[in-house]
């Protein structure tokens, strides 16, 4: 069956086509990238509004592009949260509409459970079950995966997130917006010259708190000239302290639940440094490391169109309201 997955949770929207046995058909992406580094961050009403313009087109073209017929659609998918509110409404408002008027039912899917699956869109997909870490703009979690809907929380953000950590740093650096990409590719010219703590590694727990490390970095950035050199060694610097402290505490997950199966997900997993660090790790630890392709890193309308049809495949159901939470912690899924 054809599936029609929406996402809208933030500053991208996305579309996509998934068969449940053919795969993915199409999918299309809308960032709005330009629009909010004006701002130097995303303006929720602005992503809103823009949402509202594209969506509607983006369907069109996405059906147009994997030659599918409206009629041949059999459920639609939606993000439901956490996400901004007013974006998350604007995909869960179009999904209902069209859902009722096809005759078709609609899924809510959480944000980041479409996330910690979309390395199920690649040719050669992790089995179950698995440990996940799910690195995101707002989250930053460890999650045991045994199926879906089957999740275990084993550590999570206490503050800022790992995403949100390289977005205030670019900042401190006068980056600009989007800041994690511009902070990498600074870091690139940085030398081995700081030495930056790994927040939460010398005690036991998966927990996460990047706040301290934000801090730590502002410092040193008010001690030194404020050179070109300066800011991209303090850019090399965070990094490798951001990516040395995912790898140690994802070393831990797997020890402490007796898994060899890693999954990297989330917006910041497309970080090259990130990568390195956790593939070096795996390949000590002889795991089984999973990344999803660079299109499906950051948000897109491919993950939650696979996430919905498994749900819908298994069964799931749900009444005629539009579902929208903002907040939405991801043990609370229904398991399938």
């Amino acid at each position: 069956m054809y599936i029609l997955g929406i996402e809208t949770s933030c500053d991208e929207t996305g579309v996509a086509v998934y068969h449940s046995e053919r795969g993915l058909i199409a999918h299309s992406l809308y960032s709005q990238v330009l629009m909010h580094s004006e701002y130097g961050g995303v303006v929720p009403e602005l992503a809103s509004r823009d949402h509202i313009r594209k969506l509607v087109p983006l369907i069109k073209q996405c059906l147009s592009d994997g030659q599918v017929k409206t009629t041949d659609i059999a459920g639609i998918a939606y993000t439901a949260g956490p996400g901004l509110m007013g974006a998350l409404l604007v995909g869960a408002a179009t999904a209902r509409s069209l859902a009722w008027t096809w005759r078709v039912p609609a899924i809510a899917v959480h944000h980041m459970e479409g996330h910690l699956l979309a390395p199920m869109l690649e040719p050669n997909p992790p089995r179950y079950p698995f440990v996940a870490l799910l690195i995101s703009g707002g989250h930053t979690m460890l999650v045991q995966v045994e199926n879906i809907g089957r999740y275990t929380l084993l550590g999570e953000s206490l503050d800022d997130a790992a995403g949100e950590a390289f977005d205030k740093t670019a900042k401190m650096l006068e980056l600009g917006y989007p800041g994690g990409p511009k902070l990498a590719e600074l870091a690139k010219r940085g030398k081995e010259r700081f030495d930056f703590p790994r927040p939460m590694t010398d005690r036991p727990g998966l927990d996460f708190s990047f706040s301290g490390l934000k801090t730590f970095t502002l410092n040193t950035l008010n001690n030194t000239d404020k050179t070109d050199q300066d800011k991209a060694d303090i850019a090399y610097a965070f990094q490798k302290a951001t990516a040395e402290t995912l790898t140690i505490k994802c070393k831990r997950a797997i020890r402490q639940t007796g898994l060899k199966t890693l999954v990297i997900a989330g917006g910041v997993s497309a970080n090259q440094a990130i990568r390195a660090h956790l593939q070096e790790m795996a390949r000590q630890q002889k795991v089984q490391l999973y990344f999803p392709r660079l299109d499906f890193c950051t948000d897109n309308g491919a993950m939650i169109a696979y996430a919905g049809c498994q749900r819908l495949l298994a069964g799931q159901q749900e009444d005629l309201q539009i579902f929208a939470r903002p907040r939405w912690p991801i043990e609370e899924l229904l398991s399938v």
